[in-house]
């Protein structure tokens, strides 16, 4: 086995593992070359989590899954697989620009192509997933040594011009892997910014971009970073200076690392993180960065009707007559997670706020403790029709009971000391009298 395959491997979860396995399948039975590339192989080769899976084919993409993004464009689907598991699967392209923020036009190109088009040079890595090539390290622009320096650099000195949004995305890299940024690379964003690229990109690229600081973690951060290289304002004017409320940022930061770091619960961010973003904006403000984003209402829904929905999960979990630890668990377990963290980050009820940590510090490290051979060994006695039931009485049972506490060890008997030894006397004859 390569050793990249088995960094790969160590580094990917069992239902990312299992993805992997799907899409090496259907490539093999579709006759085309597949890679492994982009924001996947940088992370794996940074030491960092593997959050998303990229793929790039050398032919047509594979529609597998549910698909939730399609950029016929630039021949790419977005996937997302019932395990959580988000992958992008894209065509291995080349892409050129007529000028400056334009549409590129696209056309088919080998791994090796693609990989120089790309923005950063860590982003131009690919492993291949092929049998007769399986492990082998593609890296035409050097990206491993600059992972290994920890600097962000261009691929080519016309990034900026051909995708200004490359600009934001820099701001974005920079935090979240902490790499610093290249002295070429700096003088090259001097260029661009002077030239004035970054009036070109699109109004739906900034919403884009905020729904991907959203799953960061640390958004608060990156606006800063965007906001000192005088970026943030491009999304909305209303955004720049203190109506940004960078500090309710940070406070949603800390709430959102208390929900479990699944696929799931990070899509789930966007409608806390933009409610914390334009709180401190007015009504006409906040239209306006609907507006200068391309929001669609949908998505403007998500933060705008979040506190009506999450209202419900609030009042139950002031009632009276949620007294037990697995009634806070099954309310907060079936909630939204959206709801809950925006019950988190906006409620002022000291028992609502009381349970919902309970519910993160106790009761769901309680159950996450128990092992899957106890879980087998409920649902073997439960049967088939009765699984559902038996882990939610389980769950009941392990949370609710008192554990009794073991009876103190009756004390020990008193030490009761000897006598001491009576001195000998003796005898004076057989007719000696004791006095």
């Amino acid at each position: 086995m390569s050793d990249y395959i088995y960094m790969l491997e160590s580094h990917l979860s069992t239902d990312q593992n299992r993805v992997v396995e799907a899409v090496q399948a259907a490539a093999s039975q579709a006759n085309v070359n597949l890679f492994l590339t982009g924001g996947a192989m940088r992370d794996m080769l940074a030491g960092f989590r593997i959050r998303d899976l990229d793929f790039s084919l050398e032919g047509n993409a594979i529609t597998d899954a549910k698909t939730v993004a399609l950029d016929e464009n630039r021949k790419s689907v977005e996937l997302v697989f019932a395990s959580g598991v988000t992958a992008q699967i894209a065509m291995s392209r080349q892409e050129k620009y007529a000028r400056a923020g334009a549409k590129p036009q696209v056309t088919a190109a080998t791994i090796q192509d693609d990989l120089r088009g790309r923005d950063f040079t860590c982003n131009a890595i690919a492993l291949s997933l092929n049998k007769a090539s399986r492990g082998l390290l593609l890296d035409p622009m050097n990206g491993l040594a600059d992972i290994e320096r920890r600097e962000l650099c261009l691929t080519n000195s016309y990034g900026f011009y051909d995708d200004p949004s490359r600009l934001l995305r820099l701001m974005r890299f920079r935090v979240r892997l902490g790499f610093t940024i290249e002295e070429r690379t700096l003088m090259q964003v001097a260029n661009a910014r002077e030239a004035e690229v970054e009036k070109l990109i699109p109004p739906r690229v900034f919403f884009e971009e905020l729904k991907r600081i959203s799953a960061e973690d640390s958004p608060a951060e990156i606006l800063k970073a965007l906001e000192e290289a005088g970026l943030l304002a491009l999304f909305s004017d209303a955004l720049a200076g203190p109506k940004a409320n960078l500090p309710g940022l940070a406070r949603f930061e800390k709430i959102a690392r208390l929900l479990p770091d699944e696929a799931r619960t990070r899509a789930a961010r966007l409608g806390p993180f933009l409610y914390a973003l334009t709180e401190k904006l007015s009504a006409k403000e906040r239209q306006a960065l609907i507006k200068s984003t391309d929001m669609r209402k949908s998505e403007a829904d998500t933060w705008q009707k979040l506190g009506a929905r999450a209202k419900k999960l609030e009042t139950a979990l002031r009632s009276a007559r949620i007294r037990k630890a697995s009634q806070v668990y099954f309310l907060v377990a079936e909630a939204a997670p959206d709801d809950v963290m925006f019950v988190l980050y906006h409620s002022a009820l000291k028992p609502v706020q009381e349970r919902l940590r309970s519910y993160f510090q106790k009761y769901l490290p309680a159950i996450q403790e128990v092992t899957p051979e106890e879980w087998a060994a409920v649902e073997a006695k439960a049967g088939a029709s009765r699984r559902k039931k038996a882990r939610m009485d389980f769950i009941t049972d392990r949370l609710d009971r008192r554990v009794r506490k073991p009876a103190p060890p009756p004390p020990p008997p008193p030490v009761v000391e000897a006598p001491p030894p009576r001195p000998a006397v003796r005898g004076r004859g057989p007719g000696y009298h004791y006095q």
